[in-house]
């Protein structure tokens, strides 16, 4: 059976979440619980929140001496993006030393132009008519011209939690104010799933 290409964004109502994946993968990206933000009909942005796990403190009723006394983030929590954490996407580089996987431009475009090219035979496989795909070409060439290529330094990549190198690449950027993440995830090649 092929996946179904998404056509639009449901609502959200307490019976169904549509968990949305990767068309080539299956790899889980994000559900309709974010706020999904269409640009250039090429990809959807997403804002994220950095959120800490562990390090949890039980009160237990003692009185913790002064050298006890919490001061932020302790050893066993860390800080991590709710969307990366909850949809298990993982780094593409090393993450203790900042490398990242696509070191240029020209390595990443490799990629993206391997990965579009399984989506658009995906899209056709589904049924998706010429047009739509020429849309969709289009708008992802004049995405990655004005947001993506003036900014490479500046974004992060990761796969979903297969790690298939043939799937998606999502991309992590923060937005102007320097501390909302937000990550850019190719329209084309998404699939829905209620569950």
């Amino acid at each position: 059976m092929n996946p179904r290409p998404m056509q639009c964004l449901p609502s959200v109502d307490n019976a169904d979440i549509t968990v949305i994946q990767d068309i080539v993968t299956g790899d889980e990206i994000i559900s309709d619980t974010y706020k999904l933000i269409e640009k250039d009909d090429a990809v959807y942005e997403v804002d994220c929140k950095k959120v800490t796990l562990g390090g949890e403190n039980f009160d237990i009723g003692a009185n913790p001496s002064a050298e006890e006394a919490d001061e932020g983030l302790d050893d066993s929590s860390k800080q991590v993006i709710d969307v990366v954490h909850g949809f298990r996407l993982s780094f593409l580089g090393d993450e203790a030393s900042g490398t990242r996987a696509f070191g240029t431009k020209k390595e990443y475009m490799g990629q993206l132009k391997s990965y579009m090219k399984k989506v658009v035979a995906k899209l056709k496989e589904g049924g998706a008519d010429e047009e739509k795909i020429k849309a969709f070409q289009t708008g992802a060439q004049n995405y990655y011209t004005n947001h993506i290529a003036p900014n490479f330094k500046d974004f992060d990549f990761y796969t979903g939690e297969s790690m298939d190198p043939d799937g998606m690449v999502v991309l992590l950027n923060y937005r102007e104010d320097g501390i909302t993440p937000y990550m850019t995830i190719w329209k084309g090649g998404l699939t829905e799933m209620k569950v």
